[in-house]
């Protein structure tokens, strides 16, 4: 039988962008509960030091790092401070990004008429935005030889989902990307580094609210028909994705590359009838 050692993320050093947001916090948590010490790395300092008071009051290690993951000079020194405090990176979570309104293309909205810059800000932050932490903490892992990095996909990668057109465009690419970074990771460095991505279902989170809860609280007509389209009949919880995430950051899927892990309730496998 497998050891549950297996699953333990004990004294690994692992990185999470993004974990200011909602999902970040659960995920920021949920590995220090499995024994890593978490940098967590976002924009928003009143966030990431409740993240990381979060951490410390269970008894975990957390360092709080305050970075762009668009700015390469701030992902250097981010690497720099995370290295003078623990000295290794043995996994990194790029949870950072998110949609963006003018990217989006609404039922009324003439399809041609969607915004090209906000697009573009959109495939920047989704695709862009894990490009440029993995190449900065990736080196480190490299030269160690070992670590794990975990992507954020999204549903849309797997089937087209309406109006979210910028959303839909870079989290394919993340997919993309992962197949690829985890091809040439396994054929340079043995098996030592390895590259997977999670791709959530429907979890509501800051970025989704408006398109899924009315004002007065309601569900809108597209949560309805998300909800309806999931055997499970709800939204995820974002705790609900931090099994998965452990499992890719430790040994027990040290034989896992390149893949996509969907946790959506069962929403892709369904046809609807």
């Amino acid at each position: 039988m497998p050891s549950l050692s297996q699953f333990s993320l004990k004294d690994k050093v692992v990185i999470i962008t993004g974990a200011t947001g909602v999902l970040g916090a659960s995920m920021s948590l949920a590995v220090a509960e499995a024994g890593a010490k978490v940098a967590i790395l976002g924009r928003n300092a009143e966030r990431a030091e409740a993240r990381a008071a979060a951490i410390r009051a269970i008894g975990g290690e957390a360092l709080v790092v305050l970075a762009d993951v668009l700015d390469v000079a701030q992902m250097n020194a981010a690497c720099d401070k995370i290295m003078s405090a623990w000295g290794r990176i043995d996994g990194l979570v790029n949870a950072a990004g998110g949609n963006m309104p003018g990217a989006t293309v609404g039922p009324s909205q003439n399809l041609f008429d969607v915004g090209i810059e906000d697009t573009r800000r959109a495939v920047d932050l989704n695709l862009f935005g894990t490009v440029i932490p993995t190449t900065v903490f990736g080196r480190v892992m490299a030269e160690q030889g070992t670590g794990s990095i975990v992507n954020i996909s999204s549903l849309t990668a797997q089937r087209p989902l309406t109006r979210v057109m910028g959303y839909t465009m870079a989290k394919t690419a993340i997919e993309g990307y992962t197949r690829w970074m985890a091809t040439e990771l396994g054929l340079r460095y043995g098996g030592g580094i390895r590259m997977n991505a999670i791709a959530p279902g429907v979890f509501l989170t800051e970025q989704n609210r408006d398109l899924l809860i009315a004002a007065d609280g309601s569900p809108t007509e597209r949560a309805t028909k998300f909800i309806s389209h999931t055997p499970f009949q709800r939204f995820g919880e974002p705790e609900e994705l931090t099994g998965t995430l452990i499992y890719l950051l430790s040994n027990a899927s040290r034989f896992v590359n390149g893949e996509t892990v969907v946790v959506d309730g069962g929403f892709n496998a369904y046809s609807g009838v």
